[in-house]
This record gives structure tokens, sequence and C-alpha cells, in this order.
């Protein structure tokens, strides 16, 4: 994991800010969702994709270099 060097406080409704610079560096625009997972004690946010990047497909999915691909998908890209 890469330290970004950027500190922010929660507010008193739990809320945090995700610098603009971070945003556009990871694609996340107004509106996006982010899935939120618990590793160890960290906490770790990524932005919710749930179908197949390639064919839009949200059924037989796995997780293959942080991306969601069909099992279609990944067959025809020789990755299964």
């Amino acid at each position: 994991m890469k330290n970004t060097g950027i500190v922010r406080k929660v507010d008193e409704l739990g809320r945090i800010v995700l610098p603009i610079e971070l945003r556009r560096t990871m694609h996340i625009d107004v509106k996006d969702s982010l899935e939120i997972f618990v590793e160890g004690d960290q906490i770790v946010l990524r932005k919710y994709q749930p179908s197949c990047i390639f064919c839009g497909d949200a059924k037989d999915l796995i997780h293959y270099k942080n991306k969601n691909v069909c099992t279609n998908c990944a067959h025809e890209l020789g990755v299964l």
C-alpha cells in the first residue's frame, strides 16, 4: 500500500473528504459508489464495479487484477 501523506479528520457525522487530486487519480466521480472493506486494522475503500468491465454481465464474476471480469470474457482472454 502506498502512503499519500494526506490526513483528514472525521466529522461529527462520521464523514471524511477525499481530496480532488485523489478522486481524479482514482477516477472517482460525484455519485460513484465505493465499497468498504476491513483488512485487519485497516479500512479499504474501492470504487464499486458490480459487472464485467468488458461485456457488462453481472453473473459469474471473478476479480482479476483489481477488475471484475465474467468467466466467459476471462476464457476469451485466456485468463482461465
